[in-house]
């Protein structure tokens, strides 16, 4: 569905990005591992279309995008969690999931209640200010305005990041059933070895910008993974 070859990335005079090739199918996690400032997060802003890349080929559903914005990114359908949530702290939790409409026909413009079935507690504070949930709370509303666009791709930089280990468990189970429904693609960014292992389907690790490792899952030991991972750490 998403798909992109050979892709590089520079920020100023420094190259962030050296070739990387990344997939992202239908029913399947891709697992995005590596380090703090290996460039994870660029790559993710590179595939939402919030920074345009230095080479490379970015295809959905086969056509070739060119220079996609973010906004030709979303209306396609493409969903993007940032690193941080980037919810809005003066809005309530209402007004911050409507903000996932803009992407969006009129007819398509309401909530669906499976989001309220995902995440209960949005529905209990749907009129408190963003600002005034818990970082775990506030994860769970941005996976909640991403999923109002309808996404096809939805893209996840480190939803774990901060969140007590429940509601990690509760954003597992979340992602686990949009995959097995089998017409959403995800890409995750993820830090947290176990949780990744446990929902990926394949796995790209970036070293300074490179892929150092890659493939599914059935091709790949998970101590190999996790030692490669380790070791780049204590490094």
């Amino acid at each position: 569905m998403l798909d992109a070859t050979n892709l590089t990335l520079h920020y100023g005079g420094s190259q962030i990005l050296h070739g990387i090739d990344i997939a992202a199918q239908p029913g399947s996690v891709t697992c995005v591992m590596g380090n703090n400032g290996v460039g994870k997060t660029s790559l993710m802003n590179l595939l939402a279309g919030r920074h345009p890349r230095s080479g490379g080929t970015l295809r959905f559903d086969g056509r070739d995008l060119g220079r996609a914005s973010a906004q030709m990114m979303a209306r396609l359908g493409v969903g993007y969690v940032p690193q941080g949530r980037a919810i809005f702290p003066m809005l309530t939790v209402s007004e911050n999931m409507e903000t996932g409409f803009a992407c969006l026909p009129r007819s398509d413009r309401a909530i669906p209640d499976e989001i309220f079935d995902s995440f209960p507690v949005l529905a209990e504070m749907a009129n408190r200010r963003g600002g005034d949930l818990s970082g775990g709370q506030q994860q769970q509303l941005a996976i909640a305005r991403a999923l109002i666009t309808r996404p096809r791709v939805l893209l996840l930089d480190e939803p774990t990041e901060g969140i007590q280990p429940n509601i990690i468990a509760q954003i597992g189970r979340v992602i686990a059933a949009l995959r097995d429904r089998g017409d959403m693609a995800i890409v995750l960014v993820e830090q947290y070895f176990d949780f990744a292992w446990d929902l990926g389907d394949a796995f790209l690790v970036l070293e300074r910008g490179r892929a150092v490792a890659q493939g599914p899952k059935s091709a790949l030991r998970r101590e190999d993974l996790h030692a490669r991972l380790a070791g780049h750490a204590a490094a």
